[in-house]
């Protein structure tokens, strides 16, 4: 049982953590959330339809500009994870990858704004050339870079606000990313409706300038909650932390593997050292990073890496496979923003006497997310939750998958409704279809982004290694960011492939008019990558082993209080160790300590008594203070 005096001692620092952070500190996120995704998916939606009337792309060269600068954008993002994980803490790196984007924005505006800064149609591909394609590139450039460094650092810094190691708080951590989700969906409302209409229907330039305005103000909000957030200091460059082992392991490819785990080489400190990870049979061959060979220095990281090191390698390649079966999901989403919102602008767009421009078609599995987030997060989790016992009413993992199978639905429908609309618009160009027909389509996959995208959010953060919580999370917006690239490269390749065994000569996905390509083939090609996948992501599920699962299952047993390990260090936290335990805990815990002494003979064996007297104040702290050395 801790002792009252270290109890007195950590009073402030228990008080400190329940005035920072939690749902009042996210509420000042939330805001930001809101606000930025409202210009976000605006331009996710309608960007398109201004490279093709007002830049003067055709159709597939306005659906790859899209595809591509939202394909930088969430690749950008790992840059933002890399500099919060090492350099800036994640809120600075957030407002500074902020002011870019509304610097970015500002230069959209202006040229959306003036004439002389539009291209004249020339009939090709691409007409934009000279100094408006130094202007237009360059704002699109620093745009996604802005937005790709807000993205990398602003979930992981939500996250922050909650200890997933608290009972209580590990709940609210699986909330979080459902509000988060929640507030991202009601400013995209108000974005694909309000935004978009002002944008398509009166001024290119006044749908920025909103955009431009709201995002600012998201900012200031952030800026503003300082005094109410958890920030977490950064730490060693996880990416220097990974190569450390590539490098280690393959200098080390020759050395035999030591016939027990304990024989590898781990540093434990009750003070200054991060969380440690306990061992696992997986990956094997990186162990041998962990070897400390006869005369090499201990804690030279380029000769030898510690189990902790190795373990977070281990953890980040076998999220890679999870992450490989996204990708074709969110290929799918990109044709959500390109081709189908073409294929409303040639729908019936009148709604009684209203006309509704076809960028707000996403409105509808918008609305439908505003619905079903609550009613999940309110009514299934708990229900759930009282059956699996699992924090988040069903795994990560699980919640992928579903969002694997309706994408796959969602391609299947598009194909359909694309036949039906190409097939009256041959028949009679003046009486198109509704544009209420793609609501199908829209609807299914919004459900399974909902799934899909918190399943991601949450497991990468949960399962990434305390210095790497960033870059990790940032995992999601990579595979959305390879889901836009491989968009690109699908529609390339296939009019060069199509446009040669075709008897037409032409490609699927040709020239301006939609009535003549072939896209319904191209939405079943999609659908029919999308059911394999879903296949290659259930095999790959069902090998990975969450850090929990690994914990349980090595034969290294780590605890908080035997080990001294210490949380990830808080802006204006003193270093500590966990004190909420109960006193029967304590009691177990020193029959787990005894039960290990007894069994150990290794030199790494803890010098601390077995005896019944171990329970003496004096000798604990002297426990908890010592470096431990396996080698």
């Amino acid at each position: 049982m801790v002792d009252k005096e270290v109890k007195e001692e950590h009073k402030p620092i228990i008080e400190w953590k329940k005035q920072k952070g939690g749902f009042r500190a996210s509420m000042f996120i939330f805001v930001l959330s809101a606000l930025d995704n409202m210009g976000f998916v605006t331009n996710m939606v309608s960007l398109v339809l201004y490279f093709y009337g007002v830049m003067h792309f055709d159709l597939s060269s306005s659906a790859n500009t899209l595809t591509n600068f939202m394909g930088s954008t969430f690749l950008l993002s790992l840059v933002g994870a890399f500099i919060s994980d090492t350099y800036l803490n994640r809120l600075t790196t957030c407002l500074l990858f902020g002011s870019l984007e509304v610097i970015a924005l500002v230069m959209i505006t202006i040229q959306a704004a003036l004439d002389k800064l539009h291209p004249e149609a020339c009939g090709k591909s691409s007409c934009v050339k000279g100094g408006i394609a130094v202007m237009f590139y360059t704002s699109l450039c620093l745009y996604a870079l802005g937005m790709g460094g807000v993205r990398g650092s602003m979930t992981a810094f939500g996250a922050d606000q909650f200890d997933e190691k608290e009972p209580n708080e590990a709940k609210a951590l699986a909330t979080f990313f459902n509000w988060l989700l929640l507030s991202s969906t009601l400013g995209s409302v108000i974005g694909v409706t309000g935004v978009v209409w002002v944008s398509t229907q009166k001024a290119w330039h006044w749908g920025f300038l909103i955009i431009t305005v709201c995002s600012s103000i998201g900012f200031v909000t952030l800026a503003l909650g300082k005094s109410f957030y958890r920030i977490r200091v950064p730490g060693e460059s996880p990416i220097l932390r990974i190569v450390q082992v590539i490098v280690v392991a393959f200098k080390n490819r020759k050395l035999p593997l030591p016939e027990t785990n304990e024989q590898l080489y781990e540093v434990y400190k009750d003070a200054t050292t991060l969380e440690k990870i306990a061992h696992t049979n997986q990956m094997r061959f990186l162990d041998k990073a962990a070897i400390l060979q006869e005369n090499t220095e201990p804690q030279k990281p380029w000769k030898v890496c510690t189990v902790t090191q190795v373990e977070e390698v281990k953890i980040l390649t076998r999220m890679l496979p999870i992450l490989a079966s996204t990708i074709v999901m969110n290929t799918c989403l990109a044709q959500l923003q390109t081709f189908s919102v073409q294929q409303g602008n040639s729908m019936n767009l009148k709604l009684g006497s209203f006309t509704v421009p076809a960028s707000s078609i996403p409105v509808i599995p918008l609305i439908f997310l505003c619905t079903l987030i609550p009613i999940y997060e309110l009514f299934f989790v708990p229900f759930a939750r009282k059956i699996t016992h699992h924090p988040s009413g069903v795994t990560q993992l699980q919640r992928v998958g579903v969002g694997l199978v309706l994408s796959s639905i969602s391609m299947t429908i598009a194909g359909i409704i694309e036949v039906k609309r190409r097939n009256q618009g041959l028949k009679d160009p003046s009486k198109p279809i509704s544009l209420f027909w793609l609501s199908f389509q829209y609807a299914i996959f919004g459900i399974a982004d909902m799934f899909t995208l918190v399943g991601l959010l949450e497991f990468f953060y949960r399962e990434a290694p305390s210095t790497m919580k960033s870059l990790s999370t940032s995992f999601t917006f990579l595979s959305m960011s390879l889901g836009y690239f491989l968009s690109t490269v699908f529609v390339n390749v296939i009019n060069a492939v199509t446009k040669r065994i075709t008897p037409s000569k032409q490609g699927w996905l040709h020239g301006f008019d939609l009535n003549q390509n072939n896209l319904n083939l191209f939405y079943w090609f999609l659908a029919i990558l999308s059911c394999l996948n879903f296949f290659n992501f259930v095999y790959w599920a069902s090998w990975y082993k969450y850090k929990s699962e690994d914990s349980n299952n090595s034969s290294m047993v780590i605890t908080k209080e035997l080990l001294g390990e210490t949380p990830l260090l808080m802006v204006g936290e003193r270093k500590h160790d966990d004190e909420d335990k109960e006193e029967d805990e304590d009691k177990k815990y020193d029959h787990k300590v005894k039960a290990k002494e007894s069994s150990q003979t290794s030199e790494a064996n803890t010098e601390g008594p077995s005896s019944s007297d171990e329970t003496d104040d004096g000798q604990k702290k002297e426990r908890n203070s010592r470096e431990w050395k396996h080698r």
